[in-house]
């Protein structure tokens, strides 16, 4: 291998161990290493630097983004390109535990659209008859694929992002800030910019949790879990334990003690109502 092959090999072998937690060799004469890499050593980004993102640039990511993989050809995504700062801030402001939202210099809201598909068939006299819960999850799995291809690109470009999960705290308003009709949903926004600091990984579950052969598998799950909260604290170990006037401080504050907690409170319960009211009827 020449000198490139062998760097790319080492981060990968660095990066997966990093991750995961096991090193992963990677193949001879692998082709698109460079693109592993890349995708191995993610890491979100919340401060950037005053660099504007070019109009052209941003474009191309669009194109690139929405040519992700879709349902059936169906074509059920949307990106809404917040470029007015007041809309920014309206939204930030609903979430204001996350000051990045309104630092950002390009802000992005992907949704799930399944009007289209409605209007084509009013236009060409075909009845709608799949109203029901998949066609619901076929227009959020679209969303969430064209977001991810979208951070591929963005990334290949020198750029930083963190995805916003929390626009889904307010759904009402945030799709009255956005003007989303019916049948057309916030999934997830995200920021977008160069970087003002280097990322770094974030440990994950073994691949052993994650990775079935045949059929699922949750035998050593319990065992693995604490495995996994103890090499995460190795490398990153939690600074806030959640909810302190709720529960009790305890010595070791690993990833499952905060995820559980992170679930024992209400959160997006009204999600449901509203997606009903954008003329989805989860049936």
């Amino acid at each position: 291998m020449n000198a490139h092959a062998i760097k790319a090999a080492e981060r990968i072998s660095n990066a997966t161990n990093t991750r995961f937690g096991e090193t992963i060799a990677a193949p001879d004469n692998l082709s698109g290493a460079d693109e592993l890499v890349r995708q191995l050593e993610h890491s979100s980004h919340r401060k950037w630097t005053d660099q504007a993102v070019d109009g052209n640039l941003l474009r191309l990511l669009f194109a690139c983004a929405l040519s992700a993989p879709s349902k059936s050809d169906l074509q059920q995504a949307d990106i809404i390109h917040v470029a007015d700062r007041a809309k920014i801030k309206a939204i930030a402001d609903l979430i204001p535990d996350m000051p990045w939202i309104n630092n950002a210099p390009v802000f992005l809201v992907f949704c799930g659209n399944n009007r289209r598909i409605r209007q084509i068939g009013e236009w060409r006299g075909k009845p709608f008859v799949n109203e029901h819960l998949d066609h619901f999850m076929n227009a959020a799995v679209d969303a969430g694929i064209v977001l991810s291809q979208f951070t591929r690109a963005a990334e290949a470009a020198g750029l930083g992002t963190v995805p916003i999960s929390a626009v889904r705290n307010h759904p009402r308003e945030t799709s009255d800030i956005l003007g989303l009709p019916d049948a057309v949903f916030p999934v997830a926004g995200l920021c977008v910019g160069y970087p003002l600091e280097p990322g770094y990984i974030t440990a994950r579950l073994q691949l052993d949790v994650t990775v079935h052969t045949n059929t699922f598998d949750e035998s050593k799950l319990k065992e693995n879990i604490d495995a996994y909260d103890q090499r995460r604290h190795k490398l990153f170990p939690l600074r806030k334990q959640r909810y302190a006037k709720r529960y009790a401080e305890v010595p070791f504050y690993g990833w499952s003690e905060d995820k559980a907690r992170h679930y024992s409170m209400p959160e997006r319960s009204d999600f449901g109502a509203f997606i009903r009211d954008k003329k989805f009827s989860l049936k």
